[in-house]
C-alpha cells in the first residue's frame, strides 16, 4: 500500500523523526510511505508530490490543520484523487473535542475555534484518530500513532552522561510539570550535576508566541530555573533528539494538563526510553503502566520524587536493567510495524 501524509513539519518539534520511522518500517513491510510535498534539505523526510499513485492520504493535525507549502488547491487534487473512505485524520493534540481548559492549559480558546476545527476534520473523513487508548468522543478510534523504533535503542551508559538531567522539548504548557521535576531535585541538588532544558521558551517567550496568542502557553520562570543552576541550551533538529537524551542520567517526560486529561501520548513517550537514560515520568502510574508494563510504573515521579532522584543517581546498574526492561517492552508492543498494520487496518475499514 502507498501511504501520503500531509503533515506542517518543522526542523526541531514535531514528529518527523516518527515519520521517519513509518517511513523504514513501510519498505521492510513491501508498502511505501511519503510525505506530501517538495523537497526540503532541512527536514530530512521521504517527499512526493505525486498524488495520483497513493492508495490513501493520512492528514496528522497537531498544532494546525494547514498544509505546508499547499494550499487549498493542493487540497482540492488530494480530495479529488484519494475517496472518503481512505482518508484518516490523526489529531495528535486533541483538538477534535470541545473546549478543554485545564490549569491554564487548552486545547481551543473558545467554543468557536473547537467548531471550526471539528467542522473541518469532518468534512475530511469519518476516520478520525486520537493517539489515545480513551477518546472523549465516539466517533473517535484509538491509534497511539507515535511510536518506537528498535534501531533507535542505546544501552544505559553512565560514561555517556554529561548531565544529571535533561529535558528536550519545547516549554508550550509544561511549565507547571518541569517546576514539579525541579522542586523534587532541589534537595539533593549537588547530587544531581549539570541540569539542561533544550528548547524554545524556557528563558523568555519565543517571537511566535504573541502573534500567536500564545503568550499563555510559554510562561516559565527564568529566576526560579537561576537559582536551580539550569543551563538553557537551543533547540536541536528532530534527527538529534534521541543523541542529546542520551547525554543525561535522567530525562522527565512531561506532558500538558490536557493531554493528561485525555490520555494522549507523544513522539517522547517512544524517544526518551530509547536513548540510553532514565525516563521520569510526571504523569499518571496508571497511564504510565499500560503503554509501558509494570517496569513504567517503578519510574513514576509522583509521591516521592527525590527519593526517586536520588535513587537514580546512586543505582545506575538497577535502572539500566529498568530501562532495558522497558525498551524490550515496546519494542514488542509498540514499534513502527505494528502502528503500520494499525493503520492499515483503519484504512481498509
Amino acid at each position: 500500500m502507498k501511504i501520503l501524509f500531509v503533515y506542517y513539519a518543522f526542523e526541531n518539534q514535531g514528529s518527523g523523526l516518527v515519520i521517519q520511522g513509518y517511513t523504514e518500517a513501510a519498505e521492510a513491510m513491501g508498502h511505501h510511505v511519503a510525505v506530501y510535498g517538495p523537497p526540503n534539505p532541512m527536514i530530512p523526510l521521504n517527499y512526493t508530490t505525486n498524488i495520483e499513485s497513493a492508495d490513501a492520504v493520512v492528514f496528522i493535525f497537531e498544532w494546525t490543520t494547514e498544509i505546508r507549502f499547499a494550499d487549498s488547491l493542493h487540497l482540492a487534487r488530494i480530495f479529488g484523487r484519494i475517496p472518503r473512505g481512505r482518508r484518516v485524520i490523526l489529531d495528535g493534540d486533541g483538538n477534535y473535542n470541545d473546549v478543554i481548559n485545564l490549569d491554564g492549559d487548552f486545547n481551543h480558546p473558545d467554543v468557536e475555534s473547537s467548531r471550526r476545527w471539528t467542522e473541518f476534520c469532518e468534512a475530511l473523513t469519518d476516520k478520525i484518530c486520537q493517539p489515545t487508548l480513551r477518546p472523549l468522543r465516539q466517533n473517535v478510534r484509538p491509534f497511539l500513532f507515535y511510536a518506537y523504533n528498535p534501531r533507535w535503542s542505546a544501552d544505559f551508559d553512565p560514561a555517556r552522561h554529561e548531565f544529571g538531567m535533561l529535558y528536550v522539548g519545547h516549554c508550550k504548557f509544561r511549565w507547571d510539570g518541569m517546576q514539579e521535576v525541579l522542586d523534587a531535585v532541589q534537595p539533593i541538588r549537588d547530587q544531581v550535576g549539570r541540569i539542561g532544558l533544550v528548547g524554545y521558551g524556557w528563558d523568555s517567550q519565543p517571537w511566535w508566541a504573541e502573534p500567536l496568542g500564545l503568550e499563555a502557553a510559554y510562561v516559565s520562570d527564568s529566576d526560579y530555573l537561576d537559582r536551580q543552576g539550569v543551563e538553557i541550551l537551543p533547540p536541536v533538529p528532530f534527527e538529534d533528539v534521541i543523541d542529546w537524551m542520551g547525554k543525561a542520567r535522567f530525562n522527565p517526560i512531561l506532558t500538558r494538563p490536557t493531554f493528561e486529561h485525555m490520555r494522549l501520548v507523544t513522539p517522547r513517550y517512544f524517544e526518551t526510553p530509547a536513548a540510553g537514560t532514565v525516563p521520569l515520568f510526571a504523569v499518571d502510574a496508571d497511564h504510565v503502566a499500560e503503554i509501558y508494563g509494570e517496569a513504567g510504573k517503578e519510574l513514576v515521579l509522583r509521591g516521592r520524587g527525590t527519593d526517586r532522584i536520588a535513587d537514580i543517581m546512586n543505582r545506575p546498574e538497577h535502572y539500566a536493567d529498568v530501562v532495558s526492561e522497558i525498551q524490550e517492552h515496546l519494542a514488542s508492543n509498540h514499534s513502527h510495524a505494528t502502528r503500520l498494520r494499525e493503520l492499515i487496518e483503519i484504512i481498509e475499514s
